[in-house]
């Protein structure tokens, strides 16, 4: 398929995900840009319902990056225990929380660049905080979005950067932030990784791996 035709089909799949979808926003709780960062940062091998349950009160201790840093990591593992992987995620949350005293002045850096060297956080979570927080255009590459663009068949990799690479060149800047919400939320209503709903999906006749019974 040329780059053309697939440039015409992900944009008839994103019209339709638009007018199925319209009322899509982030699911992880946040009122500003460090929130979103922690909680994009636990929500690492964790649902964003589970981390908004921690967060609801992890937030209310922890408002600034020197709140941080005046617990131990054992007592900040313990609050986001649940979230699992406590004791690696209060590891790279206290080294963020200093970088961004020390580099950034306790501000959450809005460019791209400068969030992926931060401690524990990679191009998915510098693209969640960017697109969402500083409306910096970007795609997040989670599960959903790696298993339903192969589905489609845009891709054939589980690589999320290639997945992001080809994405950004079918899409225009436009539908990027979004375009990981329309997914997710398609993935979790009709394209479910165990039990499909196929017959149920808006998005049938454009998927080559569709189930039709």
């Amino acid at each position: 398929m040329t780059i053309k035709k697939e440039k015409d089909r992900i944009i008839k799949i994103t019209e339709i995900l638009i007018k199925e979808y319209p009322l899509i926003k982030i699911a992880l709780d946040h009122e500003s840009p460090f929130e979103l960062l922690i909680a994009t940062m636990l929500s690492a091998q964790c649902t964003d319902a589970r981390v908004n349950i921690v967060t609801k009160d992890l937030f209310q201790k922890y408002k600034s990056p020197r709140d941080y840093l005046n617990v131990t990591q054992e007592e900040l593992g313990k609050d986001i225990f649940s979230t699992g992987f406590y004791n690696q995620k209060s590891k790279s949350i206290q080294a963020c929380c200093t970088q961004l005293i020390e580099k950034h002045s306790g501000e959450v850096p809005a460019d791209f660049e400068a969030l992926t060297k931060l401690s524990g956080v990679g191009r998915k979570t510098a693209s969640v905080v960017a697109g969402n927080a500083f409306g910096i255009p970007a795609i997040a590459v989670d599960t959903h979005v790696i298993r339903i663009t192969n589905l489609l068949g845009f891709v054939n990799t589980k690589d999320a950067k290639k997945i992001e690479v080809k994405l950004k060149e079918l899409l225009s800047e436009k539908y990027w932030v979004n375009f990981t919400h329309w997914i997710i939320s398609h993935g979790r209503k009709i394209c479910i990784a165990r039990r499909p709903k196929c017959l149920e999906c808006v998005l049938i006749n454009y998927c080559p791996n569709r189930k039709n019974e």
